[in-house]
């Protein structure tokens, strides 16, 4: 991932939580805030409510492939956590890619506008 960095620390995943803004959708809910750097960071999860393990990772990978296939047309200086629903396993890696490019470029963009405006 080219403008990307990891996020690992829960707190982080919280405050996203509570302070982001977020674009629910049938197979993810995506949580958005500025982070002030000038590179991206993303943090992805899948619950237990998804399946086993082989789903889990699978939902992972999907999302992975489409933020990496759509990581230049989003604005740098985001953080990003991606929260996989259960109806992502259930569909190809095509159908979520097309729903990133549609729907959540758009999404995270007009969100991030939003909160960076004073």
């Amino acid at each position: 991932m080219l403008y990307t960095g990891k996020i690992n620390k829960n707190k982080d995943f919280l405050t996203l939580y509570k302070k982001g803004r977020y674009i629910p959708s049938e197979y993810s809910v995506i949580y958005v805030r500025p982070n002030g750097r000038p590179y991206n960071r993303l943090g992805i999860t899948a619950g237990k409510k998804i399946g086993n393990a082989v789903k889990r990772n699978r939902a992972k990978r999907l999302i992975r492939l489409a933020f990496r296939l759509c990581e230049t047309d989003l604005p740098v200086g985001i953080d990003m956590v991606v929260v996989a629903r259960s109806r992502l396993t259930e569909i190809s890696s095509d159908e979520y890619l097309r729903y990133m490019r549609k729907k959540g470029v758009p999404a995270i963009a007009g969100c991030f506008r939003k909160m960076s405006k004073p």
